[in-house]
């Protein structure tokens, strides 16, 4: 059985959603998920599958982590379902790398190198420029951009919104003086919380030039293809269609903001109607009714929401 030409879009999570074992008990059941994991050990040369809590919360281990984790459980779905061909696939920030190897734009193996050299290049900017990220509930894009201004104005540092996960939900990112000035303004323009993230690095903002660009001479050198599915950017909310549009998406997606609202609107707006989130924990899921109350979502991150959902495409039965 196919999926193809469907409502089904596939969506990854990024940073955020690991957990100590993520994957473990479906490649313990699928042999191709288990070589995925072998896979990325001979190429890292560590086992990512057995670091305790406090190492794989750290951003180098965490983005190959997810990456390799959320292939695995496409590949299971893969071996029992055939080749998928959904309405489309996107992926919140590091999520962007698997959906292009869900794609076919991208090798594993490069995508795994690329997602590697990306959590070192911003683990060193963070070092380099130390920043850190807040959560802002309740407050909208313009009313936490004018925030983010307001804040820059005070200091003559670095404020954005880095991430727009959701209406009333919104990240904003940059140097520590200018989050915490930032932070005092949200609350006072009506936000329900203002809670800074436990990161310490000031992801999709300008404090990540240094890392953008060192990446992009990676991104430069990689072989990509034009994807066979649909790929909805970060960065532009729009199909992401040639090989030229993906390197630059990638070479802008660290210092610009996630537009996960965008992104998802323009999928449902293309005929997506059920959104599939692959990999770890059920975050993205989580978002999506905030965005559209109409779209349906379910997390496929362990064995048994695997095993259910296999069977029910298998019989054609309504998700």
């Amino acid at each position: 059985m196919t999926i193809n030409g469907s409502n089904i879009a596939l969506i990854f999570p990024g940073q955020g959603s690991q957990e100590v074992g993520m994957g473990q008990d479906i490649a313990a059941a699928y042999p191709v998920a288990r070589e995925v994991f072998e896979q990325a050990t001979a190429l890292l040369g560590e086992d990512l599958s057995v670091l305790p809590e406090e190492a794989l919360n750290q951003t180098y281990n965490t983005q190959p982590a997810l990456y390799v984790c959320s292939i695995a459980i496409l590949r299971a779905l893969q071996s029992e379902l055939g080749p998928l061909y959904p309405a489309a696939v996107a992926g919140h920030s590091l999520g962007e790398f698997t959906a292009l190897t869900a794609a076919g734009s991208l090798s594993f193996e490069d995508g795994l190198r690329l997602v590697r050299e990306r959590a070192r290049l911003m683990r060193d900017a963070g070092d380099d420029t130390p920043g850190a990220m807040a959560a802002l509930l309740g407050l909208e894009v313009d009313a936490a951009q004018a925030v983010c201004l307001a804040a820059q104005a005070q200091t003559g540092g670095v404020l954005v919104v880095a991430n727009d996960n959701c209406p009333g939900q919104l990240v904003i990112s940059g140097d520590l003086t200018t989050l915490e000035i930032g932070l005092e303004l949200a609350k006072a323009a009506g936000a329900k919380r203002a809670v800074k993230l436990a990161v310490s690095i000031a992801a999709h903002s300008p404090l990540m030039d240094s890392a953008s660009e060192a990446l992009y001479r990676q991104i430069a050198e990689t072989e990509f293809k034009p994807p066979l599915i649909p790929v909805y950017a970060n960065v532009t909310a729009t199909r992401l269609d040639t090989v030229d549009a993906i390197r630059s998406e990638l070479h802008h997606q660290l210092t610009r903001s996630v537009r996960w609202t965008d992104s998802i609107r323009a999928m449902i707006h293309a005929g997506a109607e059920t959104f599939i989130e692959i990999g770890s924990k059920e975050v993205l899921t989580g978002l999506l009714k905030r965005i559209d109350r109409n779209a349906k979502g379910l997390a496929i991150n362990n064995l048994p929401s695997l095993q259910t959902w296999i069977e029910s495409m298998q019989r054609n039965v309504p998700l």
